[in-house]
């Protein structure tokens, strides 16, 4: 199993799917320390240090959930509630784990950002 596994050598960028608030700020850590760049959905990664986030906002998808659970405890059918997809999306870099990664981030992507940390 282990051998399938790359080596730190190996790996070019680090990705933080799901699970961002559990896991995400041991593995920023260990992404700094090998200098490699971290992509996640959730803000919390590039407030711990990550480079960049993109995705909806925890909030929005909490209120979203909220919602579903309310009425499907008023009795509607899961399968009859319509298919909701997040419109307001954050889009977070972190310019200080740029600099400590040794990468540079251009204007104009730094201009598309919703939040800047300097």
């Amino acid at each position: 199993f282990s051998s399938n596994l790359p080596t730190i050598q190996q790996v070019r960028f680090c990705c933080c799917p799901g699970r961002e608030v559990v896991f995400g700020p041991s593995a920023v850590t260990v992404a700094i320390q090998h200098r490699l760049p971290t992509m996640a959905s959730q803000t919390v990664i590039a407030d711990a240090g990550g480079l960049m986030t993109y995705g909806a906002p925890v909030t929005d998808i909490s209120k979203r959930a909220a919602t579903y659970v309310d009425k499907i405890l008023k009795v509607a059918k899961p399968g009859d509630l319509p298919i909701e997809q997040p419109t307001n999306f954050d889009y977070v870099i972190n310019l200080k784990a740029a600099k400590q990664i040794g990468l540079t981030i251009p204007p104009n992507v730094l201009a598309r950002a919703n939040r800047v940390i300097r």
